[in-house]
């Protein structure tokens, strides 16, 4: 996503898994004995709406060994076991583009406390940098952090200081589309996300309260959606096109958009909950 005088989006990111230690039989490190205790890099769970029993999804970086574990978990469990492709990482940017440290992530909704304004992001993004930019020059001032919640949550606000417009909109590759409040998913909502490799793409919400685990720590109460998403459309808005709602921001995923994939986005509810803002 390139940043453009105008801010508007919504960022999430996935991480690179990292390969979890081995199940060990010696009593010394006993494994997960449930499906809510595991926290091996690379797996996905929560109750599919579809049948109404929770599924543990391992990624490609999950190997033999440990799917064999985990499956074992996921039978003691009475949950669904599923391989899907590709890996759950950090996607970072999307959306519009912002720039801080030596990555680049994008922004997520533009909100407002008062008269002061603001805009969330990824949480992973802003605990890697404290001070954000419009332009990959760092010339263009946008703002520092205010607040940042990762691992456990995945979201974190920056307040503007410069002089940058921000109206509450999506870009929308090249329009605009005006937000006009923030609102909860539901199961089998049309939404699309907005991002800057792969542009606007559009598909259903498929579960709510999902749980991920990343390599650099667990994220719980995601929206699982089937749209697709690639490194650079990280931090991307979910929102509904049809009436110009946001529901959250992307927080990760797996796959791609040639081959498809599956994408977990923060609920925005909860981020504008935890810092006492609204959408403008």
């Amino acid at each position: 996503m390139r940043l453009v005088p105008v801010l508007v989006l919504t960022f999430a990111v996935l991480l690179p898994a990292a390969p979890a230690a081995a199940h060990r039989h010696d009593g010394a490190s006993p494994g997960p004995a449930t499906v809510a205790e595991v926290r091996t890099a690379g797996t996905a769970w929560g109750v599919d709406p579809a049948t109404g029993r929770t599924t543990l999804t391992v990624d490609e970086s999950v190997d033999n060994a440990q799917a064999r574990t985990l499956r074992a978990v996921a039978a003691r469990s009475g949950a669904v076991f599923r391989r899907e492709p590709g890996r759950l990482r950090l996607l970072i940017a999307g959306g519009q583009a912002i720039y801080g440290g030596t990555g680049r992530c994008s922004l997520g909704a533009n909100v407002r406390a008062g008269g002061t304004y603001y805009f969330v992001t990824a949480g992973h993004c802003t605990r890697a940098a404290s001070t954000w930019y419009a332009d990959s020059g760092r010339t263009v001032p946008l703002g520092p952090n205010t607040g940042s919640s990762f691992p456990g949550n995945d979201y974190g606000i920056v307040r503007y200081t410069g002089s940058v417009s921000h109206p509450s909109a999506v870009y929308t590759y090249p329009q605009l589309l005006p937000i006009t409040g923030a609102g909860n998913a539901y199961v089998g909502q049309a939404v699309c996300r907005s991002g800057a490799t792969t542009g606007v793409r559009c598909g259903t919400v498929t579960a709510l309260n999902q749980t991920v685990n990343y390599a650099e720590g667990s994220v719980s109460g995601l929206i699982r959606t089937n749209i697709c998403a690639e490194p650079g459309d990280s931090g991307g808005p979910l929102y509904s096109a049809s009436t110009g709602t946001i529901l959250g921001i992307l927080s990760g995923g797996s796959g791609n958009c040639t081959s498809g994939g599956t994408t977990y986005y923060q609920p925005i509810m909860e981020i504008l909950a935890a810092y006492g803002v609204t959408v403008p």
